[in-house]
């Protein structure tokens, strides 16, 4: 069985934090993973989207394909909308409620999120606001891989393994403060969704 998750957000958000997390939790609970990655001009605020795909066999594309993705998550409202097209039906949209307002057109926030909300199974998350009462708001994509994580077959030793991992080598502080993260968007949904 393959999890596709499509991951969107703009540079300095940490789409690819979360994408590296779940590709080492991923290979250490035994399963398959494919992966790619576009970065928006490689600065902040340049669009960034990621593809993971987690599978119990093996995977022979990187890429997702239209209509198939089960999981479509947006550090930023607008860039998830850039791919509703690859959502499969009955598939998730979840996001962080905080925009990120860079360019002068930026389209009316209502009308981003009744867009979203029109998805029968869609989160729309405070994730930055969270993050922030932990510590940090740079851990906002921690958040949503937490939110996330009752969704993918990849357990969630495996997931904390790996972001012990990613943020040993900067400090425990950052470590603790990443697991709270994760482990308060996982709590969140519990709360709110019924699975």
């Amino acid at each position: 069985m393959i999890t596709n998750i499509i991951l969107a957000g703009v540079g300095g958000q940490g789409i690819l934090t979360i994408a590296a997390t779940l590709d080492i939790a991923a290979l250490n609970n035994n399963m398959f993973f494919k992966q790619s990655e576009v970065h928006g001009m490689s600065q902040r605020g340049g669009a960034v989207q990621s593809h993971v795909r987690i599978s119990d066999g093996e995977i022979y594309s990187d890429l997702i394909p239209k209509g198939k993705a089960d999981i479509i998550l947006g550090m930023e409202p607008m860039e998830l909308l850039r791919y509703l097209p690859y959502l499969k039906k009955g598939g998730w949209l979840i996001t962080d409620s905080q925009v990120f307002d860079n360019i002068d057109n930026y389209p009316d926030k209502e009308e981003i999120f009744t867009k979203i909300k029109s998805f029968p199974n869609h989160l729309v998350i405070d994730a930055s606001k969270i993050a922030k009462k932990i510590g940090s708001s740079k851990a906002a994509n921690m958040v949503l891989l937490g939110a996330i994580s009752s969704f993918i077959p990849v357990k969630d030793r495996a997931l904390k393994a790996a972001i012990k991992i990613l943020f040993d080598t900067k400090s425990e502080r950052l470590v603790q403060l990443n697991l709270n993260a994760f482990e308060t968007g996982k709590k969140y949904v519990e709360d709110t969704v019924s699975i």
